[in-house]
């Protein structure tokens, strides 16, 4: 049911502004109402409401209220009932003292639509006034030679009700003398005179009282009395005549104070006091005898007080002249006053939206006002302008009525907020003014995304750093304000990355490294911030943050050559060897970077730190001079590996060089060397050396075994190769024989791609090495050892052969025949 009315009076309310919208535009109807004067306070005029078909509940809703044509507020409209009530207790008499009929203009203004409803109450006249005469007692002093028929002007009763409650009739007491003739002016006003129907006779009665008596036509009817009393004076056969019987003059409202209006005369051709003329106001209202003097003996009628064109536009008075025996005539002077463009417009501000939004559409209503001139003709007409280039625009309505309207899209951000004045000018040859000053405020609109200071921001932070490091801060500012410019920030997550340890503080733009950062895993990294402000919905901007983690010398050298695990690193140098002979590369990486990676090498310690030296640089470890007889046979160097970082870190390497004649000695000295104390090891190190020479005949054979069936299929099936007996060969791999961890197969002279085999033959004690062609392995047939066979340990081996593998797996031959090398 709730919902059901609700919607009922929002479609009326559709329909009630529509129609209003049309009434606006076709002139507005009128509510016209009609109340008796003298009602008590808060008494009841309309039903509003009712009237309108509005509903009571849409009166609070749209601020309903009532304004009235002038300054004071006549009229109270309650907007729970929709009943339209008197403030105060109305007074025709006060309110239209000049008027017939008296009726005040109100308008009903509902807010939320904008409308305006003109409304008319009719004060109707209440016989609450008796007739009043001027005075109490008028006395006429008539010559006893007065003929009957003679007419002697009485003044008028003045009643302030109109109409039928107004002053309707006279009535004089019976008496055998006088009777009373009432006439109408051509301005419809009602004179009084007193006419002589019979001789009067001084002698008789020199004085008659007469009770005059005004009416009015009220219900009941009320009445006025005033005293008539008639002197009977001596005779006095002239009276005085004006020269003429109207005055008509035309005055500017501005006149100053006395100045001369007119003169009137009235000559009497009688002698002495008979002849002399007095003038005197008779008839005349008390407003005009306020505002004008008549000088009684020279009959000038001069300013005496402020005219006011818009107060009465006339002034009506009668001028009696009066001679010394009594005698009198009468004239009437009429002054029209002329209007003066002495007021300025008034400028009445009936509504006002103090603030509107940024985003208001051209034509928005903001404020309505009236303008209104009391002066008339051009001096009345009106024009309204707004001062200076502003967004807003002046839209007549109706009855002096004015719109402020916006003429243009508003900017909050350029332009927070308006004085607009409007001026109101007349159409007077001097032309007067009026200004009214308005203050409109342009509220904020989350129209404006945040903008960072920066497209990409560069930061950095040393590695090892600690936890919840401040590296530095973003910022973004938005043009907006309030809660439309209230910045929050906060990292863009991408989905299927790792969120990085690094935040960003929502209220401020402080960034924060949450952990301790290891350069050597992360140099770099991007994130996304977002700033976002406030408004609804929010707008947002991104920005670019680039994290440069600078590296910390927290990483110490790495052998990579020699070893760091072997105990040491035998190398082979022949005494013949010159100075500068090549007898090892010490090689060494540094995971940090820059100046920390900076590697240089230094001879820490060696047997004779003469024999040798080593590159700074290149980490090569030379010889310094020729190597001589005198030279021991067996010598260690420690290398000093050291980076540059601040503080240095560093790494040793140890080598053990073996100063030989030819290889063979270098394999007794190495391998069968009693007092080296390596037996035991030696012993180790053949079988392993054995295993390994089984597995490699093995391979050898496989592949024999196939080239030579091969072979056989394809040449000569029936041929079968006849089985050699097998040789007793050793073959050592890298490091096979060894003196105090030092093995042969180690870089030596020789580039570290390359890996050595050597193939040892008994019944030699010593050979040389020489290079043959890449074959099959050395085996004395070209065959593998047999199924079983094995090297004795204590065997007699002769070098004479030596197979040298490259790093691609290429065989390499060396025999006693040649030095050439071939692939």
């Amino acid at each position: 049911m709730v919902r059901g009315r609700r919607s009922g009076d929002t479609k009326r309310q559709v329909i009630l502004f529509i129609l209003c919208i049309c009434v606006s535009q076709s002139g507005a109807e009128t509510l016209r109402y009609s109340l008796p004067e003298e009602m008590e306070r808060d008494s009841f005029v309309a039903n509003i409401a009712k009237d309108l078909g509005v509903p009571l509940s849409q009166l609070a809703a749209r601020k309903a209220r009532v304004v009235s044509g002038g300054n004071e507020q006549l009229f109270r409209l309650n907007q729970n009932t929709g009943i339209l009530t008197a403030r105060e207790s109305l007074d025709r008499e006060e309110i239209c003292p000049q008027s017939d009929t008296c009726t005040l203009v109100f308008k009903i203004f509902f807010e939320n639509p904008l409308q305006l409803i003109r409304g008319e109450v009719e004060v109707r006249d209440v016989n609450d006034n008796s007739p009043v005469f001027p005075e109490k007692e008028m006395v006429l002093e008539i010559l006893e030679t007065a003929s009957p028929g003679s007419r002697f002007p009485l003044e008028s009763a003045q009643d302030k009700d109109v109409g039928i409650n107004g002053l309707q009739n006279y009535s004089l007491e019976p008496n055998p003398h006088f009777s009373l003739a009432i006439g109408t002016a051509k301005d419809g006003v009602k004179y009084l005179e007193l006419v002589l129907q019979s001789q009067l006779d001084r002698e008789e009665k020199g004085e008659l009282n007469l009770l005059l008596t005004a009416t009015d036509g009220g219900s009941p009817p009320r009445s006025g009395t005033a005293q008539v009393r008639i002197v009977v004076l001596d005779a006095n056969d002239n009276i005085p005549v004006f020269e003429r019987e109207t005055y008509e003059v035309r005055l500017a409202e501005n006149s100053p104070l006395e100045q001369l209006v007119v003169r009137v005369t009235a000559a009497d051709p009688d002698e002495g006091s008979n002849g002399e003329v007095r003038y005197a106001f008779t008839q005349t209202p008390e407003r005009s005898r306020q505002l004008f003097q008549l000088n009684p003996t020279t009959g000038e009628i001069r300013v005496a007080g402020k005219l006011d064109f818009e107060e009465a536009k006339s002034h009506k008075m009668v001028v009696k002249a009066t001679d010394g025996a009594g005698l009198s005539a009468h004239c009437k002077v009429q002054v029209e006053v002329l209007d003066v463009n002495d007021n300025a417009p008034e400028i009445a501000l009936t509504s006002l939206t103090a603030s509107i939004a940024e985003d208001a559409p051209p034509r928005t209503v903001v404020a309505l006002f009236s303008v209104r001139d009391r002066d008339s003709g051009d001096n009345g007409r009106t024009e309204c302008s707004i001062d200076g280039d502003l967004p807003f625009s002046l839209t007549p309505t109706f009855d002096n009525y004015y719109e402020l309207r916006t003429s243009a899209a508003l900017d909050r951000e350029r332009t927070a907020e308006y004085n607009i004045t409007i001026t109101a000018t007349d159409w007077g040859t001097k032309r007067l003014s009026s200004q009214e000053i308005i203050f409109v405020q342009i509220s904020d609109v989350n129209d404006n995304a945040p903008t960072f200071t920066q497209e990409v921001y560069t930061m950095s932070v040393a590695e090892n750093n600690s936890p919840m490091l401040r590296i530095g801060s973003v910022k973004a500012t938005d043009d907006d304000t309030g809660e439309n410019a209230r910045v929050n920030y906060a990292l863009v997550r991408q989905e299927g990355k790792e969120q990085p340890e690094i935040s960003v503080n929502a209220e401020n733009g402080d960034v924060y490294i949450l952990r301790p950062l290891d350069y050597e895993k992360v140099r770099a990294f991007e994130v996304t911030v977002r700033a976002a402000d406030g408004g609804s919905p929010p707008l947002s901007a991104q920005a670019v943050l680039r994290v440069l983690v600078r590296d910390e010398n927290d990483n110490a050298p790495v052998l990579l050559h020699p070893p760091p695990d072997s105990s040491a690193a035998g190398e082979l140098v022949p005494r013949w060897a010159p100075s500068g002979y090549l007898v090892a590369k010490v090689v060494a990486v540094d995971a940090d970077a820059g100046q920390n990676a900076w590697l240089s090498y230094e001879l820490a310690k060696a047997t004779e730190p003469a024999l040798f030296r080593v590159g700074l640089h290149s980490g090569e470890v030379r010889t310094a001079r020729a190597v001589t007889e005198r030279d021991a046979a067996r010598q260690k160097l420690i290398v000093l590996v050291r980076d540059r970082g601040q503080p240095p870190r560093s790494a040793t390497a140890t080598l053990a060089v073996a100063l030989v004649d030819d290889f063979s000695d270098a394999f007794h000295q190495l391998g069968h060397d009693p007092a080296g104390g390596q037996l035991p090891q030696v012993a180790e190190e053949e079988m392993l050396t054995t295993y390994l020479i089984a597995s490699l005949c093995c391979v050898s054979s496989l592949f024999v075994l196939s080239v030579l069936v091969l072979t056989a299929n394809t040449f000569c099936k029936t041929r079968v190769r006849a089985d050699l007996p097998p040789a007793s060969p050793s073959c050592y791999g890298d490091g096979d024989f060894a003196s105090s961890g030092m093995g042969v197969g180690s870089t030596g002279t020789l580039s570290p791609a390359y890996r050595y085999e050597m193939c040892l033959t008994s019944g030699s004690g010593r050979s040389e090495f020489q290079f043959l062609r890449p074959l099959f392995p050395c085996f004395p047939a070209g065959l593998p050892p047999g199924p079983g066979e094995h090297i004795g340990q204590k065997s007699v081996i002769r070098l004479s052969h030596l197979l040298v593998w490259d790093s691609v797996g290429t065989p390499w031959r060396v025999s006693e025949d040649t030095s050439s090398t071939s692939q």
